[in-house]
């Protein structure tokens, strides 16, 4: 190995070294200050791991908050716009893709315009829908919105269009029903992207903070991160609290996706190459 290359290999490594830091350190920085002593997150100059570990903030979220059932609801929610948004996204994508029907370039292309439009700018109109039909304050009123995305509808589409014609043409000669076309042949072979997608509507929905705070006025009802938003209000200066909140927060997520990883490469992956 000559020394251009040696020093080309060197400089990759430190650069990759660097992105990984920032990439991680406000993470790393995140776990370490849940586990400092009050006051200490925000001593000057900073620390970047605690003298002493203490988990009395962990402690103090399960004593003051219901944080089981906040938990419950952010999982009950997510899971149910998953597996809705998997259904619909992928029944869209399949139709957009290999079904011939009139208008079918035109609305999707009246889709893929609406992409631009930010998603606040909906937020008041569709909770004035919301409320006309009675789901303000309710499960169904915050699993509505997600059931569907535009961008969903575009990557199921992408990736169905590689599916080969003569397959499913095949399926319709031998008898097969669209519906049976749909479940047993296009679905198991989109297996890659709609573990991506299941990835990505889990993530978004458990993080989801701004909708279900328009939509829920119950307590009861409220998900994890708008129960957590209220320590700010209540602990605003209690860093340390807020750190080990996000932590809780953050941990499912974590666990879905490093569970999902290898399906969630593959398919990001392969979506790429056939999109």
């Amino acid at each position: 190995m000559n020394l251009k290359k040696l020093f080309a290999g060197i400089a990759v490594h430190a650069a990759l070294v660097v992105v990984a830091f920032f990439a991680t350190g406000p993470l790393l920085w995140m776990l370490s200050a849940s586990l400092m002593p009050d006051m200490a997150a925000t001593r000057l100059p900073p620390l970047l791991w605690p003298e002493t570990i203490n988990p009395a903030h962990y402690r103090t979220l399960f004593s003051q908050l219901n944080l089981l059932r906040y938990m419950g609801n952010s999982f009950i929610l997510a899971v149910a716009v998953t597996l809705l948004s998997l259904l619909f996204n992928s029944l869209a994508g399949y139709a957009f893709a290999k079904l011939h029907f009139a208008g079918r370039s035109a609305i999707f292309r009246g889709l893929m315009a609406a992409m631009v439009i930010p998603g606040q700018v909906a937020m008041l109109p569709l909770f004035l829908m919301l409320r006309e039909m009675g789901l303000v304050n309710t499960y169904l009123g915050v699993i509505v919105p997600g059931m569907a995305s535009i961008f969903g509808i575009f990557l199921i589409r992408q990736y169905a269009r590689s599916i080969p014609d003569a397959l499913l043409d095949a399926a319709r000669i031998d008898g097969a029903s669209e519906w049976r076309i749909y479940w047993s042949l296009v679905l198991p072979l989109c297996r890659p992207i709609l573990v991506t997608m299941a990835v990505f509507s889990f993530m978004g929905s458990w993080n989801d903070f701004m909708w279900p705070l328009i939509i829920l006025t119950d307590d009861s009802l409220y998900t994890l991160p708008v129960a957590l938003a209220g320590l700010m209000g209540e602990h605003a200066q209690d860093v340390e609290l807020m750190m080990a909140g996000a932590v809780i927060t953050l941990l499912p997520v974590m666990l879905v996706f490093l569970s999902l990883q290898r399906f969630y490469i593959q398919g990001l992956i392969l979506g790429s190459l056939k999109g």
